[in-house]
C-alpha cells in the first residue's frame, strides 16, 4: 500500500530540466484526463523549489485552462516575479504540447508572530468510526459498473473517510450542500513541510466540486452532468502533517449559471484550522448544453 504513496511523492517532486523549468509525469486515475489535484500539487512543488527554505507557502490561486493529457508529461515554467523582504511571489504555467493547461500564482512568507483567532472545528465523529470511501464503494456492489468499481477499489495514497455519504451513486436523495471528510496519507511521510503542503494541495481537489451537486440529486458517476474545475484557491494558515488526520469541512453556498462554488476549511484532529480552500467549477446538465 505504501508504494502508492511513494509513487505520488515522486510524482510531485518533479524533474528540474533548466533554471525555473520543471517536468512532471502524468498519472492516469482512469478518468481520461489529468486529475486537477495532480497539477495543483506539481505546480506548487515547482514554485517551492525556487523559494528560500525559510519561506513557506501561504496561498495559491490557480486556474484550470485546458484538460491535461494523461499520456504526456507536463512542463512547469516558474516566473520569479517578486522576492520581497517578507514575501515571495511566484507565477507558474503548466504546459502540454505547446499550450498552457493551467496557471497559478503562489505567495510565500517568512514566519512571524501576530494576532491570532480561528473558527472552531465543527463536531465530527472520530475518523476510525467512519467507513472509508473505498469500503463504501465496494459495498455499492452491482450499483456501480465494473469499470468504476475496479477504479475506486484500487489502493490509493490517501485514506479518505467521508462522513456525509450519498445513498445511491447515480440518483442520490438530495441533501444539504455540506460535507465533512477525514483524510490522511496511508503511511508516514518525511518531515519536509513542502511535501505535506504539496500533498494537501493534491488531496484538496478530491470530491470537492461534488459537494455542489448534493442538493440536486445527481452525481459525477453518470453521464448526465458535465463537471470540471475552473479555478482553485488555497490558504495555508499553520503547519500540519498530511500523514495525520485532517478534517476537510466543505459547503457550497451557491450554484448558478452552470457554475458551482465550494468553500472548505481544513482542521487537524485537535481542532487547529490549518488551511482554507475554495473552488468554482462547471456543473452543467449535458442536455442543457448548446
Amino acid at each position: 500500500m505504501a508504494t502508492v504513496l511513494d509513487d505520488l511523492v515522486k510524482l510531485l517532486a518533479l524533474e528540474k530540466i533548466e533554471e525555473n523549468l520543471f517536468r512532471g509525469q502524468s498519472q492516469d486515475l482512469g478518468w481520461g484526463t489529468v486529475f486537477g489535484g495532480q497539477v495543483l500539487g506539481q505546480a506548487l512543488s515547482a514554485a517551492m523549489q525556487t523559494v528560500p527554505a525559510d519561506r513557506d507557502a501561504h496561498s495559491l490561486h490557480a486556474y484550470f485552462l485546458r484538460p491535461g493529457d494523461v499520456s504526456k508529461p507536463i512542463i512547469y515554467d516558474v516566473d520569479r516575479i517578486r522576492d520581497g523582504g517578507s514575501f515571495t511571489t511566484r507565477r507558474v504555467v503548466a504546459i502540454q504540447s505547446g499550450h498552457a493547461i493551467f496557471n497559478m500564482a503562489a505567495s510565500f512568507q517568512q514566519f512571524e508572530e501576530g494576532f491570532e483567532h480561528q473558527d472552531a472545528m465543527p463536531d465530527a465523529p472520530a475518523p476510525e468510526s467512519v467507513p472509508t470511501e473505498r469500503d463504501r464503494i465496494l459495498a455499492a456492489g452491482d450499483l456501480l459498473p465494473k469499470a468504476l468499481h475496479e477504479r475506486f477499489g484500487k489502493p490509493r495514497p490517501f485514506e479518505v473517510r467521508p462522513i456525509e455519504a450519498i445513498d445511491h451513486p447515480f440518483s442520490p436523495t438530495p441533501m444539504a450542500a455540506q460535507r465533512r471528510v477525514w483524510l490522511r496519507t496511508i503511511a508516514p511521510l518525511p518531515d519536509d513541510p513542502s511535501i505535506h503542503r504539496a500533498l494537501l494541495a493534491y488531496a484538496s481537489d478530491h470530491g470537492f466540486l461534488a459537494t455542489a451537486l448534493f442538493p440536486h440529486g445527481t452525481t459525477v458517476f453518470g453521464n448526465t452532468v458535465q463537471v470540471a474545475s475552473l479555478d482553485h484557491v488555497m490558504w495555508f494558515h499553520a503547519p500540519f502533517r498530511a500523514d495525520q488526520w485532517l478534517l476537510h469541512v466543505m459547503d457550497s453556498p451557491v450554484a448558478r449559471g452552470g457554475r458551482g462554488l465550494v468553500r472548505g476549511r481544513v482542521f487537524t484532529q485537535d481542532g487547529r484550522l490549518v488551511a482554507s480552500t475554495a473552488q468554482e467549477g462547471l456543473i452543467r446538465r449535458r442536455r442543457e448544453r448548446r
